[in-house]
């Protein structure tokens, strides 16, 4: 898994690239609770790249647009195809997420 985060126009972008598991998902959850710590609540996850998610990876993104709803702001997904876009269908989170 390869994640590349920058802040673009206020918001935290973070782009993945490859398959997110577990321990990559903490990873990823720890980087992107330092920009809550910092006042950062808006995030945009591309997931263009990503070929696969494990159940691990779809909580921590739970967790953090919990956290950015809580924090008044919002996390957006993008680039779902594939496996991903069909496993964010068959747990209908694409219904729960803002998927641009």
């Amino acid at each position: 898994m390869k994640a590349d985060i920058k802040m673009i126009n206020n918001k935290v972008v973070i782009t993945l690239e490859g398959s997110l598991y577990v321990e990559d998902a903490l990873l990823i959850r720890t980087k992107a609770l330092s920009y809550f710590q910092d006042g950062h609540n808006n995030f945009l996850i591309d997931l263009t790249q990503v070929d696969y998610i494990d159940s691990s990876g779809l909580g921590v993104l739970v967790a953090l647009q919990k956290r950015a709803l809580e924090h008044h702001g919002a996390l957006q997904l993008r680039g779902l195809n594939g496996v991903v876009k069909e496993l964010f269908e068959l747990t209908r989170l694409n219904k729960i997420f803002e998927i641009v």
